[in-house]
């Protein structure tokens, strides 16, 4: 029977959790690395087995751990990320006189077909690639000295490359977001980006429809269709039909269309799943409610899913990286909160149960299916 594993980052440590294909019952292994921010773990595709875990501190620095064995022993991935040959640092010396300096890894993207390469979204904003399984990095310069850079400004959560989707149909395409710059595309593998947010409108910014300066939230696309974006902006709800060339607003009937993650399921393109909280001041669910809401037409038309979950007094936030799908049939879908609680639905978002409480604050969640 296939199983899943869930990977979680959290503000004291990772932890990995195992079931069955039923979903029923769980294994809880962790914390790994506990004490540390742990903003991403991620699974790589195209080996079950390795995973990376992005592992930061404001006093010792950035590093990178790997594991070949699903979580049992970890390495530090070599002198990653280094200046003058001093490891787990923010310095890049990109070749100027002096080093550019960045806070932290926010998301990691493994290769769909090699377990060796993985991309790294930094902020301030940057992408980064290994193809050595971390041991080294090279930055892909050509996003962050992009002309309208000088433009990009942060959000109240920083100025991050948050989100790397890869695109398995054409493997020099890729999508990244960053808050409070945009999305962009690359269709050459990294080396030019062009900025795809027309039709975004930013009401807070000096010119609402300006080509940079959104706050995108989170981008996501079904593997099987990567011409079809979904997004969730600082307020709005978005959708694209051509691969980020334009956008249109999907919200309709959602209580409130400001939130950070979305999803799309496994099975059906057409359905998404997003955590709306109440407003961008207020990070928690209206009325103290707590429900994750599903459209089964690409947008517009939202039902709420509510069942198992608190819907009385639940002040929680769930954040940008922290819901994911998995990919067994019928389709699980996953969200941790800012309380310490991850949520499993093994039936499409219909029922929900915890899997885990009293954890850290969670900051990620990612999901692998199992043979």
């Amino acid at each position: 029977m296939s199983g899943v594993r869930v990977l979680v980052g959290t503000r004291k440590g990772a932890f990995i959790l195992t079931s069955d294909g039923k979903r029923e019952r769980w294994d809880v292994s962790g914390p790994h690395f506990g004490g540390w921010e742990i903003y991403h773990v991620k699974g790589s595709p195209a080996d079950q087995n390795r995973l990376y875990v992005s592992q930061s501190s404001g006093w010792f620095g950035q590093m990178i751990q790997r594991s070949a064995d699903g979580g049992k022993t970890w390495e530090t991935a070599g002198n990653e990320f280094k200046y003058d040959g001093i490891p787990g640092t923010h310095q890049w010396y990109d070749g100027t006189q002096h080093p550019w300096e960045f806070k932290r890894v926010w998301h990691l993207e493994p290769s769909l077909t090699d377990p060796d390469t993985v991309y790294a979204g930094v902020e301030d904003a940057a992408l980064f690639r290994s193809t050595d399984a971390g041991k080294s990095w090279q930055e892909l310069p050509g996003l962050r000295c992009h002309e309208s850079g000088p433009r990009w400004a942060p959000g109240a959560g920083g100025m991050a490359v948050h989100t790397v989707l890869l695109d398995r149909m054409n493997p020099g395409r890729m999508f990244i977001a960053i808050s409070s710059a945009g999305a962009f595309r690359t269709d050459d593998g990294g080396t030019t980006w062009r900025p795809i947010n027309r039709g975004l409108r930013s009401d807070y910014i000096p010119d609402p429809n300006a080509e940079v300066g959104h706050c995108v939230h989170r981008i996501a696309m079904h593997p099987s269709r990567p011409n079809v974006l979904f997004m969730q902006k600082h307020w709005d709800v978005m959708r694209s039909n051509d691969a980020g060339e334009s956008w249109h607003e999907v919200s309709g009937n959602l209580p409130t269309d400001f939130g950070f993650p979305i999803e799309v399921h496994s099975h059906e393109p057409e359905t998404i799943y997003v955590v709306p909280i109440k407003s961008d001041s207020e990070h928690y669910p209206p009325d103290g409610k707590l429900r994750v809401y599903r459209s089964r037409t690409g947008g517009n038309e939202w039902e709420a899913l509510c069942n198992g979950l608190p819907q009385q007094d639940c002040y929680v936030n769930v954040l940008r990286e922290a819901s994911a799908v998995d990919s067994l049939d019928p389709c699980g879908v996953y969200f941790g909160t800012t309380g310490g609680q991850v949520y499993a639905s093994s039936n499409a978002g219909d029922a929900w149960a915890p899997i885990v409480r009293d954890l850290p604050a969670v900051l990620s969640v990612e999901v692998q299916t199992l043979p």
